[in-house]
């Protein structure tokens, strides 16, 4: 098959109208879809973290994407008291944006929100699996935090949970209330999001006094916005838009793209289908088609960056002819494989993801599947990627994309791979064992005791098809000092902004 044909289908018309600022102090950011939700407890989603990640809603402890260390937010400092326990010096004098002032109680109900059953948010699931947290206040600005089993990264671990009041309840909430430099002002579903500037914020004044977020859904469209001054900055942007040195930037993306399969399911339950549909993936035939020539192929949920990984693992060959013959023998041993599989995909996921989607369903139809794709909005896709999963559901693969910036496979693995897990698409004992081994681990225990994690699921599990750790490109206008890091992927901080 031809990939770069799906490059060059239509010309799209670009309006050329521009717009004046309402004052310098005020930018413009395009995002490629909107928001789903405006609750805080769900920034570990992209672009929810970049609007609400510490401009709304700021955290403990902020993690220093440069060299890895971590630094002071609404923690001045924190030490271990024992091997479970860590206390937390918190900030005085920090206010909400709704007045309320900043203490350790809202640390502990920002916690429990977050891993509740009776709220469904990402954050718990995502960075607080396999572990639970008994928080003790010591006073109002003193917390210490107690883990089981023993987080030897449990400072890392609170550079993820977003602060909110004590009294915010047990639901999804429609305004956000922080103690960042952001408030939100303006919410149209489906038009645009602005947040201003507050005037009480307790630490440096930004240069940014507003900011408005648009959404458009295609990647061009959101390039030549800036181009045209309509807008200041797309985070995200496909390869072939990026060709102005001036504005545009190439940043070492966490990202990894992966078909989550649901092993609950026939045929998909028979580890020789999962290797067939690995198999059948041309994973080079993408790259500097439609993917940037440099992503990487990948064996792994997490970027090569991250502790353990495990550089003996190797993409699964592309041999179709192999491919076949597995499903033939699975089909003679009575696996449905001429069942219907539906291939899930999100829209403006990625750019060029439904090119991405429609090769990949071709691949596998090439080698005897019966793939169906479906192409959804956000608000519908994530109904299929997190459980609880529908009874009676056919089999079922669904494309995806996972942030992993802080260098530990704790941040990935518990949501994605543990019986538990919000997103896991089996249940493994020994493999839940070993990943709780390895969150108890330290030094270079941990690093071997997650190696060994990651080769159970590529090479003994065969759990999904993995496809690329990712390279991100984004488009600044030259009137702003800001340039893009790996940090752009999953937040974007107003106050790092500046202008020329």
């Amino acid at each position: 098959m031809n990939i770069r044909s799906y490059l060059y289908g239509s010309a799209i018309a670009l309006a050329t109208a521009v717009p004046a600022f309402a004052q310098d102090s005020d930018v413009t950011i395009v995002l490629n879809e909107d928001l789903e939700t405006v609750e805080p407890c769900m920034t570990s989603q992209s672009n929810i973290g970049r609007v609400i990640q510490q401009n709304i809603s700021e955290t403990l402890v902020e993690l220093n994407t440069s060299d890895g260390s971590l630094m002071p937010r609404l923690a001045e400092s924190w030490e271990a008291v024992d091997e479970g326990t860590w206390r937390f010096a918190l900030r005085q004098g920090v206010s909400f944006s709704d007045g309320s002032a900043f203490d350790a109680a809202d640390v502990v109900q920002s916690y429990e929100r977050a891993v509740s059953d009776k709220i469904a948010c990402e954050i718990g699931a995502k960075y607080f699996g396999g572990m639970t947290l008994d928080m003790n206040v010591v006073d109002d600005h003193t917390l210490e935090i107690t883990s089981d089993p023993a987080q030897p990264i449990l400072p890392l671990l609170m550079s993820t949970l977003t602060i909110v009041p004590s009294e915010t309840p047990f639901e999804f909430v429609q305004q956000p209330v922080g103690t960042g430099p952001y408030e939100m002002t303006e919410r149209n579903v489906g038009q645009n999001i602005t947040l201003e500037r507050r005037d009480d914020y307790w630490g440096e004044t930004p240069a940014v006094t507003k900011a408005t977020y648009k959404f458009r859904s295609d990647d061009a469209v959101r390039a030549a916005m800036v181009a045209t001054g309509e807008a200041d900055i797309v985070p995200l942007i496909g390869q072939e838009q990026a060709t102005n040195p001036a504005t545009d930037f190439a940043y070492p993306n966490s990202e990894t793209t992966y078909l989550r399969v649901d092993h609950g399911v026939a045929p998909l339950d028979d580890i020789r289908v999962r290797k067939a549909m690995n198999m059948a993936v041309d994973r080079d035939a993408f790259l500097g088609t439609l993917l940037p020539q440099d992503a990487v192929p990948a064996t792994h949920m997490v970027p090569p960056s991250t502790l353990g990984f495990n550089s003996d693992l190797s993409p699964w060959p592309y041999d179709p002819d192999q491919a076949r013959a597995l499903l033939e023998e699975a089909k003679a041993d009575g696996v449905p494989v001429d069942a219907e599989i539906t291939m899930i995909a999100r829209i403006g996921n990625f750019p060029n993801v439904t090119e991405v989607a429609e090769a990949l369903t071709q691949m596998f139809g090439d080698v005897g599947f019966n793939v169906d794709l479906r192409m959804y909005e956000v608000a519908e896709w994530i109904d299929f990627y997190s459980k609880p999963f529908a009874e009676g559901r056919g089999p079922s693969v669904l494309l995806a994309m996972h942030d992993n910036s802080r260098g530990d496979p704790v941040f990935s693995m518990f949501f994605k791979y543990a019986c538990e897990g919000l997103q896991s698409g089996f249940c493994s004992p020994e493999l839940d064992q070993i990943m709780a081994d390895a969150t108890a681990a330290t030094g270079d225990d941990r690093a071997a005791a997650w190696k060994e994690a990651f080769a159970m699921i590529h090479n003994d599990i065969v759990a999904d098809v993995f496809l690329f750790h990712m390279v991100g490109f984004s488009r600044v206008a030259e009137r702003l000092d800001f340039t893009p890091t790996i940090a752009t992927n999953s937040e974007l901080q107003l106050a790092q902004i500046n202008f020329k």
